[in-house]
């Protein structure tokens, strides 16, 4: 049976890993599962940004992916990039296997601003619900509410729902029952 596979990168609470896994299976309406894997942070680190190369780490993410998982996404404290952009949210295949989300910039102190943790995991699961539609082959949507409006800002994050738009929606359960699920 396949299933959406949920892999935390270095420490992430194991009741936010939960609230993903049963939130990510309300989206999608797939099994989602919680794994464990090892990762060398060390070759993906570049010590003139103190940031993560997301893009090694998406590499690392599937090429140790079970093959029965459908889809999988990383979850990381660790403060992503690649060489064109300062930071990134996450990073996805589009049409492929691997997505990951970057929590490092999604918590409010990061901006200087007293912790909100429920705006956290709202962010978080915009975020993961995002990348994940992109490896369903969802590009970026100009319907503002949208989940997978493009979200250059924390900002955009909020003002976007967890939601998809009706079209994107479409377009993701089409993809499924294309490949029977």
């Amino acid at each position: 049976m396949s299933y959406i596979d949920i892999v935390p990168i270095g420490d992430i609470e194991k009741p936010l890993l939960l609230f993903l896994k049963q939130s990510l299976f309300q989206t999608f309406k797939i099994e989602t599962r919680i794994r464990r894997q090892r990762f060398d942070l060390s070759s993906v680190y570049d010590p003139t940004r103190n940031q993560y190369h997301s893009s090694g780490l998406l590499l690392q993410l599937i090429n140790d992916a079970p093959p029965e998982a459908l889809k999988i996404i990383g979850v990381t404290e660790l403060d992503l990039f690649i060489p064109i952009f300062t930071f990134l949210f996450g990073e996805a295949q589009l049409e492929g296997k691997g997505a990951i989300v970057s929590a490092h910039r999604l918590h409010n102190p990061f901006y200087g601003l007293p912790e909100n943790k429920d705006l956290f995991k709202n962010r978080l699961l915009k975020e993961g619900i995002h990348e994940l539609g992109h490896t369903f082959g969802l590009i970026h949507c100009f319907t503002l509410k949208c989940v997978m409006n493009t979200s250059t800002y924390v900002e955009d994050i909020d003002q976007k729902s967890a939601h998809f738009c009706r079209i994107c929606e479409r377009e993701v359960f089409h993809w499924q029952e294309g490949k029977n699920i």
